[in-house]
């Protein structure tokens, strides 16, 4: 573990910064999704459980604001 580096710490194989960029851009986008899906399923469960509108409202109001959501942040 505990080994001397004496020379510079870029040694080895070059960068793909393409390869970088594209996972960077889908890690981006999933985290944009992934919150506008979340929010939209806990507005959902508000309204299935507290606001009388039940398991197959809920599922109902789930489905169009994450369609919702998802269409507005493209």
């Amino acid at each position: 573990m505990s080994e001397e580096h004496s020379g510079p710490v870029e040694i080895g194989a070059s960068m793909d910064y393409r390869e970088h960029d594209k996972t960077y851009d889908l890690f981006i986008a999933g985290t944009k999704y992934g919150t506008a899906i979340i929010v939209a399923l806990m507005i959902a469960m508000a309204a299935g459980f507290f606001g009388g509108a039940g398991f197959l409202g809920g599922t109902f109001i789930w489905i169009v604001l994450s369609v919702a959501g998802v269409f507005l942040m493209r």
